[in-house]
């Protein structure tokens, strides 16, 4: 019996050391991002930042402004960003006429268009050109911020999410009609 319990653990721990089984863990548990509240909402005033497209256009960020944006910063290696990616697609699918959404990486075109390709994600995808606005800055990935189009912060979520939640769809359907 006892050795029976020590090849369950073993089991068990190669299983988490899995990536694919750490992002269906991840997904598993993560939930419906909180909008912040009005008066602790942060206002992005500087739209003065250059974006260069690795899947799309490349854009100066001026072009935003006005508009409600959805904002992700990810990588291809991190296991809570591929783990939220499916939701966001999900959304994006449904969204992308009336938000506009702009996912930033670090990693090279080639890495992202194999990755996405392998997984049929087709998000606008973006380095920085220029400095990131302070507003902006993080030191962990996924990060996701969604801005109304008055420039404030209305979610600032580190880590996984669901984004596909009718609780997120509720937020940008208001976002979008108070536009």
């Amino acid at each position: 019996m006892k050795l029976g319990y020590q090849i369950f653990f073993v089991i068990l721990i190669g299983l988490m050391l899995h990536p694919s089984f750490k992002e269906k863990i991840i997904h598993l548990v993560s939930f419906s991002p909180s909008v912040i509240k009005e008066e602790n909402r942060e206002v992005l005033k500087d739209y003065n930042w250059e974006l260069k497209g690795l899947n799309v256009a490349s854009l100066n960020a001026e072009a935003l402004k006005g508009k409600v944006i959805f904002l992700n910063f990810w990588a291809t290696w991190c296991p809570p960003c591929r783990a939220e990616l499916p939701s966001i697609q999900k959304l994006y699918n449904d969204y992308k006429n009336k938000i506009s959404y702009i996912f930033i990486t670090n990693e090279k075109q080639d890495v992202v268009e194999n990755f996405y390709k392998k997984n049929d994600y087709d998000l606008p995808t973006y380095t920085f050109e220029s400095d990131i606005p302070e507003i902006f800055k993080t030191t962990s990935i996924p990060q996701t911020f969604v801005i109304d189009a008055k420039g404030e912060v209305v979610i600032s979520k580190n880590g996984a999410a669901d984004w596909n939640s009718k609780k997120i769809r509720e937020v940008l359907n208001k976002l979008i009609q108070n536009k």
